[in-house]
């Protein structure tokens, strides 16, 4: 396995906090994080958001038949291809020269990535609809949203549209002290296995408009909350989608409110337009 210092020394490049650059220099960090994919994934074909240096590139290399790496930064690029000369010839490994919220993302069937914080929310719900395996980096306080459980301090929109998607995980935290240079807050992985949501929605679209719109107002019931917000859900007849949903839910709070339960008033909204 490349020593990820040594990587670093090669390149010739130090982290940039305010280019959201943190490399992740911890090895055992690093040979773990692989591991945390699903037992049953395939690995035919291994997306990596932010490569960096290589440091995790090199270790999915061991454990993927094919990787493709997206990297924004020209000369990280550019040391990619020159460090992984061989891999990159025999077409074990591809490198995108482009950001990863701009480029077509190719086919995958999994992705392990360091996330670049900055975007972390916007990639993650690129890959997220693929349904395929993640194992991603986050901040800790991003993954412990996107984890949370109704009726916490921390659930909210964002643990309700990833969940939509897949089972959230967080299997491992990881302190600012594995990170080159350290980043201002503790990170965490997380493992995203997709599946298929136990309730029905009319469309993604509409049931995330929902969502999004009566968390902006999660202090209100939710009865306020859909009538104040028609112009982000696009609900057009409010007080009737009241009055069928029922009193006991009508009477939450957004944040007391089950993913099921927001997928049943996405399917009265639609019946009522």
């Amino acid at each position: 396995m490349r020593d990820p210092d040594a990587l670093l020394a090669r390149a010739g490049v130090r982290g940039d906090p305010e280019r959201d650059q943190h490399f992740l220099v911890d090895d055992r960090v690093l040979d773990r994080i692989p591991g945390y994919l699903p037992d049953d994934t395939d690995t035919a074909h291994v997306l990596e958001i932010g490569g960096g240096t290589g440091a995790l590139t090199d270790r999915l290399l061991q454990i993927a038949d094919r990787v493709t790496v997206i990297e924004r930064d020209p000369t990280l690029a550019e040391f990619l291809r020159t460090e992984f000369t061989d891999e990159v010839e025999s077409g074990a490994l591809t490198i995108i020269e482009g950001d990863a919220l701009e480029v077509e993302v190719p086919e995958f069937t999994a992705s392990v990535s360091n996330l670049p914080y900055g975007v972390s929310s916007e990639i993650a719900f690129r890959l997220l609809p693929e349904e395929r395996p993640t194992v991603l980096m986050f901040q800790l306080e991003f993954a412990e949203r996107m984890a949370a459980d109704p009726g916490t301090d921390e659930y909210g929109r964002l643990s309700v549209t990833a969940g939509h998607y897949a089972d959230i995980e967080i299997v491992e935290t990881v302190p600012k002290e594995a990170f080159s240079p350290p980043p201002a807050v503790e990170s965490a992985v997380v493992r995203t296995t997709p599946r298929t949501p136990e309730y029905e929605v009319p469309n993604d679209e509409a049931f995330m408009a929902l969502v999004r719109g009566v968390f902006t107002q999660r202090r209100k019931t939710m009865r306020n909350a859909v009538r104040n917000t028609t112009h982000i859900t696009g609900i057009e007849n409010p007080d009737e989608v009241v009055e069928k949903a029922g009193e006991e839910l009508m009477g939450k709070r957004a944040g007391n409110v089950p993913p099921a339960e927001f997928a049943r008033l996405a399917r009265i909204a639609t019946e009522v337009a």
